[in-house]
């Protein structure tokens, strides 16, 4: 047996209950109608040209619903007579920076050609059409910039590093994800202190200087549902995004518990969150600048999704992890977001426990209570599924007082395999 086993072999884990969490589900149903009125509404036809050639900004989070989207938003412009392109909008290091990588990334997300009708221009190549008063350089995708018109297509939520009226959105699409690897540096080049800064003002020269058709931008619910669409006109996207802003903070997802011991977090990964796992729901930010999220002392990951393909970026941010995590870290994508976004600690490695076991009991031996038998655990699958949770049997009294929580099974204890892995 290990030294590590031996330290932490006496911890007890607590039981745990499966909690149901309620938050509001009101979603856009007929997404595609709602789509395709607004932009009849915008008379959006009367900006197409026959035969103009149009790159579709689409990015690489996971939005819901990313794909009829992009379906509905190129169907309208060939309806009109324009022929439209796609070109990966994703800022620094998503699909490890290369053009054939970021094309991956779409079409792993259902983004493809055959589906979407309209085929994917990617490249990392960029210009440089201004810079900012600080003498931060402003680019723009080279193959978008060449196009007779840009569509941007984004969610907007908050961000997870910093605050103000423009976070993850569409001002941060344009002037990111369509900067590319280097236009995401130059953003972050002073750190995430100026970016409530940075974000709006590269983005309203790229407005001002490229021509922007329109942007479709959604907020989602809770569940990670559409709750709302806008079709956005250039002149619109600096005064209306603040507002649709405010409204993705109110639907955001939360765990209603203001203090944990331990939350044990299955799987971290960047089709998750930019940060592997969502800060908001977590209460741990790689920044500063940035705030919210309940109390936690001690954070454990597990493992990382699949379709992370090894980017561990936020592992850096729990407190232990597993050998197994670390086993499957391809460090040069991971290392990868530091460098882009100058904020290295998410990209560290925390304490590597030999198995989950191991690494829920090192969370709850160093959570600084007197009794371990009375730790206050929850424990998720990932921060986008926070529907169902499990709780500590020490927080029975927590759920029963919340009108947003419920009960849905007896007590259990978590049961692992011979390899000390969850079951």
């Amino acid at each position: 047996m290990s030294i590590l086993h031996e330290l932490v072999q006496d911890i007890p884990i607590p039981k745990m209950i499966k909690v149901k969490q309620s938050f509001d589900d009101q979603k856009v149903e007929d997404l595609g109608k709602e789509l395709y009125d607004q932009l009849n509404l915008k008379q959006i036809d009367s900006q197409i040209k026959p035969g103009m050639a149009v790159a579709v900004a689409v990015g690489s989070r996971g939005l819901d619903r990313l794909v009829e989207t992009t379906k509905v938003t190129i169907a309208f412009l060939k309806e009109h007579g324009a022929e439209p392109f796609i070109v990966p909008c994703m800022g620094g290091s998503h699909g490890g920076a290369t053009g054939p990588g970021q094309k991956a990334v779409l079409e792993h997300l259902g983004v493809k050609e055959e589906v979407v009708g309209a085929e994917i221009r990617s490249s990392m190549e960029v210009i440089q059409i201004d810079q900012l008063d600080n003498g931060l350089p402003v680019y723009v995708d080279k193959i978008a910039s060449e196009a007779d018109g840009i569509v941007v297509i984004n969610r907007v939520k908050p961000h997870t590093a910093f605050r103000g009226p423009y976070e993850s959105g569409i001002m941060k699409m344009i002037s990111i994800g369509l900067g590319k690897q280097k236009g995401a540096e130059a953003c972050h080049q002073l750190g995430f202190k100026h970016m409530a800064e940075h974000v709006p003002a590269m983005g309203k020269i790229i407005i001002d200087k490229m021509p922007i058709l329109f942007a479709v931008a959604t907020v989602e619910n809770a569940f990670d549902k559409v709750a709302k669409i806008e079709v956005l006109l250039p002149e619109e996207i600096e005064e209306k995004e603040p507002d649709l802003q405010e409204l993705a903070k109110k639907s955001l997802p939360k765990l209603f518990f203001d203090q944990i011991d331990v939350l044990v977090i299955d799987e971290i990964g960047k089709n998750i969150s930019g940060d592997g796992m969502d800060p908001n729901i977590t209460g741990r930010y790689p920044t500063p600048y940035a705030y919210g999220g309940p109390e936690v002392t001690k954070m454990v990951v597990l493992d990382l999704t699949e379709a992370t393909e090894g980017n561990a970026n936020g592992v850096g941010a729990a407190d232990f992890t597993t050998q197994k995590l670390v086993d499957k870290m391809n460090r040069e994508s991971t290392y990868a977001n530091g460098l882009t976004s100058t904020v290295v600690g998410p990209t560290h490695i925390s304490t590597a426990m030999p198995t989950e076991e191991t690494a829920i009991q090192a969370a709850i031996k160093t959570c600084n209570i007197l009794d371990f038998t009375k730790a206050r655990v929850v424990r998720i699958k990932n921060t986008l599924e926070i529907g169902e949770i499990e709780v500590s049997e020490n927080m029975l009294d927590d759920v029963e007082k919340h009108d947003r929580l419920e009960k849905i099974s007896d007590l259990y204890n978590l049961s692992f395999d011979k390899e000390g892995n969850l079951q």
